[in-house]
């Protein structure tokens, strides 16, 4: 079995799946990395729920977050943001 084309196309595609899944986390893992320190070195500390809001983000979202965090000037600003987001894009995960 191990041996047909079919089974060789299957485990193919999910060798495939299971890199491109795994790259993707990695790519979210390194974004949301650098948004948490651009985050602490702005505002020294982060409040632990604001910081899981953030953790849910999905990697579109973290891209929209770093560009906009540029222009805040306190940590109101982020929960501004946050709460906007979440109101137009209820929890959607990439």
């Amino acid at each position: 079995m191990q041996e047909s084309v079919i089974y060789q196309d299957i485990l193919q595609k999910g060798l495939q799946q299971g890199l491109q899944q795994g790259e993707e986390r990695g790519k979210k893992q390194e974004a949301l990395q650098l948004i948490m320190r651009l985050l602490t070195r702005r505002f020294a500390a982060i409040e632990p729920e604001i910081e899981q809001q953030i953790r849910t983000l999905s990697i579109t979202q973290l891209e929209d977050l770093a560009e906009a965090l540029l222009d805040f000037s306190n940590q109101n600003d982020l929960v501004n943001y946050l709460e906007t987001i979440s109101l137009a894009q209820p929890n959607q995960e990439d």
